[in-house]
């Protein structure tokens, strides 16, 4: 890393904002917020933000948390507790704790930003980069960084690139020949095409880089705005589109690849088929994420567990598993699995089965279970003989189905299906 490019990162912190729900994953979040759901065999959903900050030479963090936030909390402290404060490095865990008014949560991603003006101000930065928790991809946002100041830009917007037709579920900006965006459209029913190309369109990624006396400045007076909606993307960005100068930063120019050929990879895991999918993704011969990249390590709460164990050997009882990802502390008894991720701790008994199976950490599977295309939520006792992935009328009595045939598994749902047998 250049002088110029650590002295930039040096002056720049990254505040992610961590406090939605994420209601599309049904029950996964009826106990933690949506950054805290487990991800990829050991890690969570916001260590790809962090991570991706800490790998770029950010050294200043803060996470603003709102919804059921302790599983969140807990996992920060445990995995990302190295920051020094004598060496300048912190990560600071902002709960909305009705700072400005004891009756006013966070009331927009924004207002978020707001209530803590006076802790981002004792960083002592130059450089605001707003990052959502809840999505999973590599980004060297130094580049971004480096971009907006050269640019002179009030605001620079990352950026994917999606084809035009399906990126009216998207908010999406028009921009000119020079990347600097003339309108935020909120999923617009006929999406902008790009003047590079009229079938693709830009789509915000909800990552923001502002100069921070720009932006605080804004924000006092977006607080004091009776009709704003208090959200980045809804009321800030919009208006430096109108008033200011807002640039597009396009995500393949930032992205982390283990090969250059690789594709720029991002994924939002928001709903039940999108988790399963990027999960099960990673189980193929060459994933496009590479977990093992030691030059972009996804950083973690690294738990202390004995490797995998797999034992029985007979022709209809062998531990094994292929094309598939097993974490460290897992026993696999007698079970055979396929293109399927365990977690840590994951035990399970002679003569079941697994196929398509993310399997969150400390499920036992008991014997002569057959599990398909599943997501079994942390701690669930899988009861012998269970069947589920086979009929799926059946599975939908007791277990969320989801519009892709993946059925998520909780132990509330088994409880409830055990008490009406």
């Amino acid at each position: 890393m250049s002088a110029s490019t650590s002295r930039l990162t040096q002056r720049s912190m990254a505040f992610v904002l961590a406090g939605g729900r994420g209601s599309r994953l049904r029950e996964m979040t009826d106990k933690r917020v949506k950054p805290a759901v487990y991800f990829g065999g050991k890690t969570r959903i916001i260590d790809f933000a962090l991570s991706n900050a800490l790998n770029s030479g950010i050294r200043k963090m803060a996470i603003a948390t709102q919804y059921k936030a302790h599983s969140l909390i807990r996992h920060c402290q445990r995995g990302w507790n190295f920051f020094r404060a004598e060496r300048n490095e912190y990560l600071d865990i902002l709960p909305a704790s009705q700072r400005v008014d004891e009756n006013k949560w966070y009331m927009g991603t924004a207002d978020a930003v707001t209530q803590n003006i006076d802790i981002i101000d004792s960083y002592d930065i130059d450089y605001i980069l707003i990052l959502a928790g809840d999505h999973i991809y590599k980004m060297d946002y130094e580049v971004m960084l480096r971009q907006h100041v050269e640019s002179g830009a009030d605001v620079t917007v990352g950026c994917l690139t999606v084809p035009r037709a399906e990126a009216s579920a998207f908010g999406v900006m028009a921009i000119d020949d020079d990347d600097r965006i003339t309108s935020f459209l909120e999923k617009p029913k006929d999406p902008p095409g790009t003047p590079d190309d009229p079938n693709v369109t830009l789509a915000s990624m909800g990552i923001y880089v502002f100069n921070w006396k720009f932006l605080r400045e804004l924000l006092i007076r977006d607080a004091e705005d009776k009709n704003s909606t208090h959200d980045f993307g809804g009321d800030i960005i919009p208006d430096i589109v109108k008033n200011g100068k807002a640039k597009a930063h396009r995500f393949s120019q930032s992205c982390v690849r283990h090969v250059p050929e690789a594709p720029a990879y991002w994924r939002d895991v928001g709903t039940v088929d999108a988790y399963w999918k990027a999960n099960i993704d990673l189980t193929d011969f060459t994933p496009d994420l590479d977990l093992w990249d030691n030059n972009w390590p996804i950083w973690t709460y690294s738990e202390s567990v004995p490797p995998a164990k797999f034992i029985h050997d007979d022709a209809d009882r062998r531990g094994s598993a292929v094309s598939s990802m097993v974490s460290g502390g897992c026993i696999i008894s007698g079970t055979e699995v396929r293109n399927s991720l365990l977690f840590t701790r994951v035990h399970t008994n002679s003569y079941a089965s697994l196929k398509g199976a993310v399997v969150l950490p400390d499920v036992v599977v008991e014997r002569s279970a057959r599990l398909s295309n599943v997501v079994i939520d942390r701690g669930v006792h899988i009861p012998e003989g269970l069947v589920v992935g086979e009929d799926p009328e059946e599975d939908a009595k007791w277990f969320r189905v989801s519009e892709g045939g993946v059925t998520l598994i909780t132990q509330p749902m088994l409880d409830k299906r055990a008490a009406s047998l």
